[in-house]
This record gives C-alpha cells, sequence and structure tokens, in this order.
C-alpha cells in the first residue's frame, strides 16, 4: 500500500474515534451517558451470536451494516429518537461523505454503499440490522441506571416495525418491553 494511502486510511480512522465520545440519551448501569461507539459495539456482538439462529442472513454483511449505520453521528452528534423531526436521512449522509472523504474511492464507495443499504433497508440485512438497533436501544434502556423523569412508556412503541420484521428479534424483544412495562409503572421507576 503506497504511504499516501495509508495517510488517507488514518485520516479516516482518526476522524471516526468520535464515535467515542459521542453520547447517546441512555445511560449505562452505572449512570453514566451511553456512546455510539458502545451501542455499535454491541449490535456487533449481539449479530455475531445470533448467527446461528440466522441462517438466512448473510451475517458478515449484516455486521458490516452494523458497524456503519452511525458513523455520521461522529460529525453530527446523535439526536434521541423522542426529539427527532423529519427525514435525517439526507443530513446523515452528507456527514457521512465528509467522514468518508478521506479514504481511496474503493474504501469510501463500499462503506457509503452498506450506509445507503442500511437506510433504504434495501436487504434482509438491513431490515435486520434496523430491527437489532432498535432492539438494543430498549435492551439499554431496561438496563441503564436513567433519570428519574427517563420515558420508558416511548419504547413500548419505538422501532416496533423494525422489530416485529423478524421473528428472532420480535422474540428476544417480548421479554424487554416486558421488563419496559415494568419500568414505565410509577413502583417500577422507584427502584432506579
Amino acid at each position: 500500500m503506497a504511504d499516501a494511502d495509508i495517510e488517507r486510511y488514518l485520516a479516516f480512522f482518526r476522524a471516526a474515534e468520535a464515535l467515542k465520545d459521542t453520547l447517546r440519551s441512555g445511560h449505562t448501569r452505572r449512570g453514566r451517558p451511553e456512546s455510539t461507539a458502545e451501542h455499535s459495539w454491541r449490535l456487533c456482538l449481539m449479530a455475531l451470536t445470533l448467527a446461528d439462529a440466522l441462517p438466512d442472513l448473510d451475517v458478515a454483511r449484516l455486521i458490516e451494516l452494523l458497524i456503519v449505520h452511525d458513523l455520521g453521528e461522529a460529525v453530527l452528534g446523535d439526536v434521541p429518537a423522542p426529539e427527532q423531526r423529519g427525514d435525517k436521512t439526507a443530513g446523515e449522509r452528507t456527514a457521512m461523505l465528509a467522514l468518508l472523504a478521506p479514504l481511496p474511492a474503493p474504501a469510501r464507495d463500499r462503506l457509503l454503499a452498506r450506509w445507503d443499504e442500511y437506510n433504504a433497508a434495501a436487504t434482509p440485512e438491513a431490515r435486520a440490522a434496523k430491527g437489532l438497533d432498535r432492539l438494543e436501544t430498549v435492551l439499554q434502556h431496561t438496563q441503564g441506571s436513567n433519570p428519574p423523569d427517563f420515558d420508558y412508556r416511548f419504547n413500548l412503541g419505538y422501532g416496533r416495525a423494525h422489530t416485529d420484521a423478524h421473528p428472532l428479534i420480535a422474540a428476544l424483544r417480548a421479554p424487554i418491553d416486558a421488563e419496559t412495562e415494568r419500568l414505565a409503572h410509577p413502583a417500577g421507576n422507584r427502584r432506579r
């Protein structure tokens, strides 16, 4: 690999590091705000762990989609789902293009194609990625030490169409929803 290409890859890796400091609305068990990088890591772990139960999917492609799906947040930051207005895809795509700009064209085009595939939900893997993304979010909200005014009820409908689109993801969501129901009840929130 040419020295100029090495520098282009390193420039991208350095820029993507911002995802480690991009905070989400969820909190860890100890009450620390969760980063987008941590969210993406657990998504990939979920896909890898569930691989045998997903024989109809290309799990390597699924993991690629999960790795890149929130990369634009390294530039834009995270907007919590309850605060999102309208379609944020165009702005995130512009951010992705800026983030990917240093890369050689083949790498840039491959990552952007995966990001576009995820956002269009164009393949079974992309639809599963969207379902796992929503599942991980509601799971984290049941595990985290969230603020007293945290809206657990929002999670009961959040991403339902995506999680219900795959039978395994729907089955995994059912006990999470039961826990969310318990936390949404005022008596359940007192334990936090």
